[in-house]
């Protein structure tokens, strides 16, 4: 941890010099980032080492101002030559762009002044032959679960740290160190003509708390052996369940429609919805940018901005947009903090788990797998390739592939049934399982 320290430090010190050299150059207003990763990926395949990655990375980058002009540059040369170089570039480009009455720096007083150890880095002393053990640990497990397992895309195993430190000409100067590490698997089955493929993985920013190698082989094998003899659906109208690791789609979709960049376009179907109903009375949506060890923490936005816990979504009404310093300028409004997106953004569970969700949805469609990007934020329109599985009476019947799902998201919101309490943690949204009421399904 000490040393890691000293590596913040010593980042600091030349961001500042960044900074630095950009008044010198004339700039009225700079910003700059420094970053610095390293990282080991494994991949085994049929019981053989596919390949081994070493991952060391370094770059930076420079934003300046000259009044309302911007201009940024970057560099992967962290040496005192390239740093007025790459300050140089910038400062050419904003002296030729157009003023823009909205750029700059954050506010000042927005600016993060507390910074509690998130507790964000946790490096994987990994060594490769023991990353190649894991792999092919966990890729054995797939193989060997059932003998319809009849080929294998491989297991890997992937472990990142890093530090990113930033800073602005309004004092901010601030850094933190972070790890990843990850562990999956994808393999192949067939029965008669039918062949199928799946996978499963688990993500941590502590490997303690990653999944054992054979669990997860485990899950990838039992996925692809339920999706085995799919068949298709004839064209209806019916309930749908989204399964908790395609549910954070939704949500995301949610997100991109109220964020800054398509409302100031006037570019999607939530415009002025700002204090109005947009899902039942049940939905909270919100962002936990301060949980401890979560893959979506920080203490501050891509801009130095504090990020803040806060509702998005309460008694179904639409609370709050997403919003960078330009964006809410562009509105009128304050930056919320979300200048590179949410942090942990979270639905709250409601009192049903997997299997009490499928009793809620009764005679519908499960689905597990959405395929392309039919979703058109300026309509709301959606429509999705979809794979998952046939359910009546709350138990699923057969899987079910080659089926489009279609509806209108402004409607799907409002007739969300139920969300789930089994929580997928895997990422930077949070979210169970997702009932909607109807939708409509494309097949034969």
């Amino acid at each position: 941890m000490l040393q890691t320290q000293e590596e913040i430090s010593r980042l600091k010190t030349i961001v500042q010099s960044i900074l630095d050299e950009a008044k010198n150059q004339g700039a009225s207003a700079a910003e700059a980032g420094l970053s610095q990763e390293s990282g080991l990926s494994v991949t085994a395949r049929l019981g053989d080492v596919e390949t081994i990655e070493h991952h060391r990375d370094q770059g930076l980058g420079v934003t300046v101002y000259f009044g309302q002009r911007k201009g940024s540059a970057s560099s992967t040369d962290l040496s005192p030559e390239s740093i007025r170089e790459t300050v140089s570039a910038a400062c050419s480009i904003a002296r030729y762009t157009s003023e823009d009455e909205y750029s700059g720096l954050p506010e000042k007083e927005q600016l993060a002044t507390e910074f509690p150890d998130l507790e964000l880095s946790h490096p994987w002393d990994l060594r490769a032959d023991e990353a190649i053990a894991l792999a092919i640990e966990c890729e054995n497990a797939a193989r060997g679960y059932h003998a319809e397992i009849s080929n294998s895309e491989g297991a890997s195993v992937n472990t990142h740290q890093g530090i990113r430190v930033m800073g602005n000409t309004l004092g901010f100067l601030q850094g933190y160190a972070s790890t990843r590490h990850s562990l999956s698997c994808s393999v192949l089955a067939q029965r008669g003509d039918s062949m199928q493929r799946d996978y499963w993985y688990t993500v941590s920013r502590n490997a303690h708390n990653l999944e054992s190698a054979a669990d997860v082989g485990r899950k990838a094998a039992e996925r692809t052996l339920r999706r085995l003899q799919g068949r298709s659906l004839s064209t209806r109208q019916c309930p749908v369940m989204y399964a908790a690791e395609v549910a954070s789609g939704l949500l995301g979709s949610f997100i991109s429609a109220i964020s800054g960049g398509n409302l100031y376009r006037k570019s999607s179907f939530l415009l002025d919805t700002l204090d109005t109903q947009v899902f039942p009375e049940f939905v909270r949506i919100h962002e936990q940018p301060r949980l401890k060890g979560a893959l979506g923490s920080a203490n501050y936005d891509g801009e130095g901005v504090a990020t803040q816990t806060r509702d998005i979504v309460s008694n179904g009404i639409l609370r709050g947009y997403v919003l960078g310093t330009y964006s809410a300028r562009k509105l009128g409004m304050r930056s919320t903090g979300n200048a590179g997106g949410v942090h942990n953004l979270t639905i709250d569970p409601g009192e049903y788990d997997y299997l009490g969700m499928l009793k809620q949805l009764n005679t519908g469609l499960l689905v597990t797998e959405l395929m392309g990007q039919g979703v058109n934020t300026v309509t709301g329109d959606y429509s999705r390739g979809a794979a998952g599985f046939w359910v009546e009476n709350g138990e699923i019947q057969y899987p079910v592939e080659e089926i489009t799902i279609a509806g209108n998201l402004r409607d799907m919101f409002k007739n969300i049934v139920a969300v789930g309490s089994d929580v997928d943690y895997r990422s930077n949204i949070r979210t169970g399982s997702i009932l909607v009421e109807r939708m409509s399904i494309a097949g034969q």
